[in-house]
């Protein structure tokens, strides 16, 4: 699918267009997947997220696949291994937020009731928002959900989880649909949303 002309963020790059068509707004409720991407929203503060893109493969090998319970036993070899990474963003605090949020990750699937995915999915009731924007201008950079997840990960020891990256967040694993209403995704993502949880 060509890029639709509602939602004109991917552009006409080729990874951005496919990310727009396969991925961005359908609802995910792997625990482990959804660390992955508020980690690599993280590492994006101040950059595109194009950028963290075409680097996703580097930072997925660089980071075992983002497997928290690896991440979190990572000591100052598996730091300066990846300091010296030139594949992905090399960032003093964003490598050490990951790690410290991978540590995180472990002590809330253990005591939270739904693990992480319930932490997360919690801020929607569960269930997608499912927003009728017409216009990418009418798309809030935060909105007073994300303000209550980031506060709520910012609390627990999160880093870089401010409101507008985790709304952000939020777009791309589908707790709201953003596409707009002239785009055939956004009814693909609807009806993923109304579809049985796995």
């Amino acid at each position: 699918m060509k890029a639709d002309a509602g939602c004109l963020w991917s552009g006409t790059d080729p990874l951005y267009v496919a990310y727009h068509d396969e991925e961005w707004g359908v609802p995910e409720y792997d625990s482990r997947a959804l660390y992955e991407k508020l980690v690599l929203d993280g590492f994006q503060a101040g950059l595109s997220w194009i950028t963290i893109l075409r680097k996703r493969e580097n930072f997925r090998k660089a980071f075992h696949n983002f497997d928290p319970e690896k991440i979190a036993r990572y000591g100052n070899r598996d730091f300066e291994r990846l300091m010296k990474n030139e594949g992905i963003i090399r960032s003093n605090a964003k490598i050490k937020a990951a790690i410290d949020g991978a540590q995180l990750w472990l002590d809330i699937e253990e005591k939270e009731p739904g693990g992480f995915r319930g932490l997360i999915w919690k801020h929607v009731d569960g269930k997608p928002v499912q927003n009728q924007f017409k216009a990418m201008k009418q798309v809030p950079a935060k909105t007073t959900m994300s303000e209550g997840l980031s506060k709520d990960l910012k609390q627990r020891g999160f880093k870089f989880v401010g409101p507008v990256i985790v709304y952000a967040f939020a777009q791309a694993v589908g707790m709201v649909n953003d596409h707009m209403l002239s785009c055939p995704r956004h009814k693909a993502c609807a009806k993923l949303a109304s579809a049985k949880r796995r």
